[in-house]
């Protein structure tokens, strides 16, 4: 077995592990992000759900830039991550400079960001499309047909991890889980700002603060954002050595 090939197992593996009961949505899409760029050799990732007004929403960017990026192409709707949800089909840009006319204010910004090419992957469960992963790359071209086809993998186990069998058949509980992630959410970026502030780290710092803390104490990560927010803070959090 090739090192490659274990780092897939081993994610999918993690990924699955993740799937318990009463599971943390939040955190298992944010793991995921941190997964896709390390397995795909992409420069980032991120990942939009759709609430119950159908709109689309971050939920989990694996840099602060990128969550910025997303949600520039989500305020202004235009980009691939829409195309992809609307669509139900991946929406690939191989050369962000020749898409000038077809996504005018994205192209540029994600130019400006630094990323040369994206590509967009439904995160869909039979004719039920409940958002899409972005996989953004500085170096520009075609990612090709093996590479696609475990980023695909991977957002299905995404969406199979939101999709239960059980509120497949419930409407009702799909979009009152998809409204609850996207609450976290915003409890989260909160506390980041707050943390950053508190300690002198960056955003993505104090994420991965709040994100090992709770990994470390077996809390979910929307109660530790929780208490960063209230301000009660934990002495025992140092900065970390390294992200995940």
């Amino acid at each position: 077995m090739t090192t490659t090939d274990r780092q897939v197992r081993e994610a999918f593996v993690e990924l699955a592990d993740t799937l318990v009961d009463d599971y943390d949505v939040i955190d298992f899409l944010d793991v995921l992000a941190q997964r896709v760029v390390k397995l795909l050799n992409v420069t980032a990732c991120g990942i939009v759900l759709v609430d119950h007004h159908a709109t689309l929403n971050l939920v989990a960017a694996s840099a602060e830039q990128t969550r910025l990026l997303e949600l520039f192409q989500l305020q202004n709707s235009e980009g691939p991550c829409l195309e992809c949800y609307q669509t139900g089909v991946a929406v690939h840009s191989a050369d962000l400079r020749a898409d000038d006319e077809r996504w005018p204010r994205f192209a540029p910004a994600a130019r400006a960001s630094g990323y040369a090419a994206v590509h967009a992957l439904p995160m869909r469960l039979r004719d039920k499309v409940v958002g899409a992963m972005n996989l953004f790359d500085e170096t520009g071209g075609a990612l090709d047909e093996e590479v696609l086809a475990l980023a695909q993998a991977l957002a299905d186990v995404a969406t199979i991890g939101i999709l239960h069998e059980r509120t497949v058949r419930r409407h009702e509980a799909v979009t009152e889980q998809l409204q609850a992630a996207l609450n976290s959410r915003i409890m989260i970026e909160q506390a980041k700002g707050v943390l950053a502030e508190r300690l002198a780290v960056s955003m993505d710092d104090a994420f991965a603060i709040m994100r090992d803390h709770a990994r470390s104490t077996n809390r979910k990560l929307r109660d530790v954002a929780a208490a960063v927010v209230d301000g009660r803070p934990d002495p025992a959090w140092n900065h970390p050595s390294q992200s995940v």
